[in-house]
């Protein structure tokens, strides 16, 4: 019982990353396709106003997903970072990487430093989701059980490939739906249309990813398949497909309000969907929770710290995200929303 509480609060935590995360990383896809330094000027200084209160506090997530499996799954934890340590390598230096090229872009005054801090930046924020996502596609895929061996199979595998490109996909979306929010209440009227158009063209990429992903998934990883095309599991799809298809309809309405809700909880639902589909496996499908849980005692101070983390911590990151959705932490100047336009879309 108190294995499987843990087992959900990890899957809670990772759908706390990937909404939270998955929202920075899809800001730094789109400072990666701005354009060049006069065209992107407009984009990236939205981008940078709208990531800087909250970017450090996200990662948060990340920490808290690694304590719960290395406390909580040792057995998992160990079987994944001897089995996928590549990827996970490289995704750990593009956090390095995208959190010092963000740091230090914004105060460097000189083009060709800004430019290089500005690409660690943004690719980095491509391809740390992708290598995240690819090793959740092992995992997924059932390429990873105790005593498996390094190897690229394990995360350059079809299911990791479709994961990771719909994991960069959907934080495209989010940070597109986000930032279109942002533009409105920083009075940045030119770019609500630009990462509007943005936000559309990224859910339709989900859409095809998805669509590709489904006869991948069948023939590859077909125990999670299972799990999403049935009870529980295939209602979270459902519900998220309808937040999803919900956020379109507000985007195209100009209806703004809702959309980051919407968009937020579309991501989350899929995350619950995988946990529902993959249970009773931490590892499907040879490492069932209940095997690979640790001692019951600490199981039991790991779920009393949680609670204690979610009333003393949990009430100044909720205040934190609202004071930072409502522009009240780091509002844009009259001379940064006064620059020179942005060549694009008025939609």
């Amino acid at each position: 019982m108190m294995a499987d509480l843990i087992a959900w609060v990890l899957v809670i935590a990772v759908a706390a990353y990937a909404c939270a995360g998955g929202t920075d990383y899809g800001a730094g896809f789109w400072d990666l396709l701005a354009g060049g330094a006069e065209r992107g000027r407009r984009p990236r200084w939205l981008i940078d106003h709208a990531m800087a209160p909250v970017w450090e506090t996200n990662n948060v997530w990340l920490i808290f997903v690694l304590v719960i499996m290395w406390t909580g799954f040792p057995t998992m934890f160990q079987a994944v970072f001897t089995a996928l340590w590549l990827p996970l390598v490289l995704a750990a230096v593009g956090l390095v990487l995208r959190g010092a090229g963000f740091a230090l872009r914004k105060p460097t005054r000189r083009l060709a430093q800004r430019r290089l801090y500005g690409a660690m930046f943004a690719v980095s924020s491509l391809l740390t989701p992708f290598f995240l996502a690819a090793s959740l596609g092992g995992v997924v895929s059932g390429r990873v059980a105790v005593g498996t061996t390094a190897s690229a199979d394990a995360w350059a595998n079809p299911t990791s490939v479709v994961a990771g490109l719909l994991a960069v996909a959907a934080a495209a979306f989010l940070g597109a739906v986000f930032l279109c929010s942002d533009a409105r209440r920083f009075g940045a009227d030119d770019l609500i249309g630009y990462f509007r158009l943005r936000a559309l063209f990224a859910f339709a990429a989900v859409v095809v990813l998805a669509l590709i992903g489904l006869p991948v998934t069948h023939d590859d990883a077909r125990y999670v398949w299972d799990g999403l095309t049935r009870g529980w599991g295939l209602l979270l799809v459902v519900l998220a497909a309808v937040c999803g298809l919900a956020t379109v309809l507000f985007l195209l309405r100009r209806s703004y309000g809702l959309t980051r809700y919407t968009s937020v909880a579309s991501v989350a639902l899929i995350v619950g969907a995988w946990g529902l589909a993959q249970r009773p496996y931490l590892l499907p499908t040879s490492l069932t929770v209940a095997q690979g849980a640790g001692a019951s005692d600490t199981l039991r101070w790991l779920a009393i710290v949680t609670v204690i983390a979610v009333v003393v911590v949990g009430p100044a990151l909720v205040l934190l995200y609202r004071l930072s959705t409502m522009g009240e932490l780091e509002p844009l100047t009259d001379a940064d929303t006064g620059a020179a336009r942005t060549p694009g879309d008025n939609l």
